[in-house]
């Protein structure tokens, strides 16, 4: 009887012990998905800054045609990329496909914004400060929340990683999630768009 009382409190204590890494593998991995919902934010106002943009560069840019097709495009490249990493955050396919996106978005707005240097009235337009201010104080918050996703990937694939949470990890399929990074030669990417006036 008291060996049947042992082994009882033992699986019962190992039960509790899997509970308790099972619960802390999903809270590290809401976490990360949250922290990519703040992406997908400041992603959509920066999309929605974007036609405005260009919609009051058109008026005095009418013969760059092309860099202002390039940005609409690139922005629903963009749209298209985060629409398939917000179906599965951390998936590794889909922040490549975002990062890819993001990088050729972040190119076309670079080459808008240096036409924009070469009018000096269209660079005056009370419109044009106002939305590259708000441009570039979105850019800055895209940095901070991917610097706070990627923080929060770590912490995840570290907790799923090490023993003995690495055990219930692959008992219930928690998958390794992707950082969302730009290439390190790509070092344009990583700053905001510089804007003057």
């Amino acid at each position: 009887m008291a060996i049947l009382f042992i082994l009882l409190a033992i699986v019962a204590i190992a039960l509790v012990w899997g509970v308790g890494i099972y619960n802390a593998l999903v809270a590290a991995r809401n976490a990360f998905k949250n922290a990519f919902a703040q992406i997908d934010v400041q992603l959509q106002r920066r999309f929605d800054l974007i036609p405005n943009l260009v919609e009051t560069a058109k008026g005095y840019l009418s013969h760059e045609r092309e860099t202002l097709d390039a940005v609409v495009s690139a922005r629903s490249a963009a749209q298209s990329g985060l629409a398939a990493a917000k179906a599965d955050p951390g998936d590794p396919a889909a922040m490549a496909q975002l990062a890819a996106a993001q990088e050729q978005l972040n190119a076309g707005l670079g080459r808008l914004l240096a036409i924009v240097e070469a009018y000096p009235d269209l660079k005056a337009n009370q419109n044009m400060m106002q939305l590259t201010e708000e441009l570039t104080a979105t850019e800055n918050k895209v940095a901070f929340a991917r610097q706070a996703y990627n923080d929060s990937v770590m912490a995840y694939n570290n907790r799923r990683e090490v023993f003995p949470s690495s055990v219930v990890a692959g008992a219930f399929n928690f998958a390794h999630a992707a950082l969302l990074d730009i290439p390190a030669d790509k070092a344009e990417v990583r700053e905001a768009p510089k804007v003057q006036f």
